[in-house]
């Protein structure tokens, strides 16, 4: 009885992965469909990141409180762009993938999986990108506690995809949520720690920041790299707690309404 258990687990499993890999090359298909295709689907985002950061840096010479700015502006652009662009992005992956789920082997977390690897994917190469240009640069740092960098990017991404797949259920069944989502997205970019530093903000109008969990994710990250920077004001605590909330959260409603999505 085992083994015959055991030999349909492994099928589905291997049906599975081929699903996947198949809404892998649809969605490659699909993002990167022009002539300069894959390239440009790292070359975009790495342009608009070091750019917009080189520029600042330009404007206003020197650091900010020990980082250079450019650095400084780096951190931060990197960590609100992996979060804003994936949001959208992946949140659509149940509707854009409808259709297929008249093939009984498709379900709508296969899809959701596959487009938030591909996005993974694609910030991977480019903070791998900013790393080397930097190292051209002649820019050189020691970072001050690599392991916290890296626990910080991997939970900011399941805060992502997470939300993502919030959006995406809530979108399936109400598609006005989207636009009103948008709305309040905008602002994150300015209210984020991308621009300036929490230390900057008297103490007294801290919290009317750090409600905000890219908050806590821009400033460590930026503490990762430079002890001297300091982590006053977040918390490692706050960004993992309420990534387990949202974590939470979304695998329970998924739970609860993915035989809905099939039918949305």
């Amino acid at each position: 009885m085992s083994d015959i258990v055991s030999v349909s687990f492994r099928s589905q499993l291997k049906v599975w992965k081929s699903v996947c890999f198949a809404l892998f090359l649809r969605e490659l298909r699909s993002q990167f469909s022009d002539r300069l295709g894959l390239a440009w689907g790292f070359l975009e985002p790495f342009a608009f990141i070091f750019g917009l950061s080189y520029v600042r840096s330009l404007v206003r010479e020197g650091d900010a409180h020990g980082i250079p700015i450019f650095i400084f502006m780096l951190i931060g652009m990197v960590a609100i762009q992996s979060f804003l662009q994936p949001f959208t992005k992946v949140a659509s992956a149940f509707s854009k993938n409808k259709p297929l789920y008249a093939f009984r082997q498709v379900q709508p977390i296969s899809a959701l999986l596959v487009s938030a690897f591909v996005e993974y994917t694609i910030k991977v190469i480019v903070i791998v990108l900013a790393m080397l240009t930097i190292y051209l640069l002649g820019v050189t740092f020691p970072v001050h506690d690599p392991l916290l960098l890296f626990l910080l990017f991997h939970l900011l991404w399941i805060m992502t995809i997470s939300m993502s797949c919030i959006l995406g259920i809530a979108s399936s069944y109400l598609p006005e949520v989207k636009k009103i989502v948008g709305v309040f997205t905008r602002p994150l970019f300015f209210i984020s720690c991308v621009f300036f530093s929490l230390q900057d903000i008297p103490v007294e109008y801290w919290h009317w920041f750090t409600w905000n969990p890219l908050v806590h994710f821009v400033e460590l990250g930026r503490y990762a790299c430079f002890e001297s920077y300091g982590d006053r004001g977040v918390s490692l605590q706050y960004a993992f707690q309420f990534t387990l909330i949202v974590f939470f959260f979304a695998v329970s409603l998924y739970h609860l309404t993915w035989k809905g999505l099939l039918s949305r």
